[in-house]
């Protein structure tokens, strides 16, 4: 009896071993790494912030509905380098007053600006604030502006309004004209459009819209028919 219970202990023991053993490589063998980034790929799918960037609106557009008291709210941010008013002095940054239009870093009571910034050329125009404002980095490599820059386009638009409030008062410019709706294309045949009345043409000798007779036929007037 000892045997025996010993021997189907032995065999219970060696069944356990080997399913343990057989969970062991199938583990391994069926083991799969931890995605980078969990769920599943779409084909044609793409990441997002992937793909061309999409465009502004140009600053004109934006300008023509800009507010300069928003810009002046906006320009609280600023207010801790640069004040704004009419012979201020120069901060950290330099007054601001009528600086639309005026050279880029040229002039305001001396102040020591970057050679990045001189480096530009041109005039604070619409469109060169417009990129300033968007980022003062990529604008003048180099600059001593520490600002990271406004990323709402509206808010740019209201800052440079109020800035041309200031001193400057130069027109805004033409917000560019609106592309003309496309004519939808002729549904009609032979490209006429489609509430335009068919006219299929006649076979000779046969009486339809036209009033001339088919060659040979008598002519009979419709109206003299009582």
């Amino acid at each position: 009896m000892d045997n025996r219970t010993n021997t189907i202990a032995g065999w219970v023991l060696a069944a356990c071993g080997a399913a343990l053993g057989l969970s062991i490589v199938g583990g391994m063998w069926l083991h799969s790494e931890k995605p980078d980034k969990p769920g599943y790929p779409l084909e044609g799918a793409v990441e997002a912030g992937g793909g061309a960037a999409t465009p502004d609106v140009p600053i004109a557009t934006l300008l023509a509905t800009a507010d300069p008291a928003k810009g002046a709210e906006v320009f609280k941010k600023c207010a801790a380098c640069h004040t704004i008013d009419q012979g201020a002095p120069n901060g950290i940054g330099p007054n601001l007053y009528a600086t639309v239009g005026e050279a880029i870093a040229q002039g305001k009571g001396g102040y020591a600006f970057s050679d990045a910034l001189k480096a530009n050329g041109g005039k604070w125009d619409f469109d060169a604030l417009n990129a300033w404002l968007t980022s003062p980095s990529k604008f003048a490599n180099g600059t001593k502006m520490t600002f990271a820059g406004l990323p709402k386009e509206q808010d740019r638009a209201n800052v440079i309004v109020y800035l041309n409030s200031m001193g400057s008062n130069l027109p805004l410019p033409a917000a560019p004209a609106a592309k003309p709706a496309e004519l939808a294309l002729p549904n009609g045949p032979a490209g006429r459009p489609a509430n335009e009345t068919s006219k299929a043409p006649v076979a000779p000798g046969v009486l339809g819209n036209a009033t001339t007779p088919a060659s040979g036929a008598p002519s009979v007037d419709p109206a003299a028919k009582k």
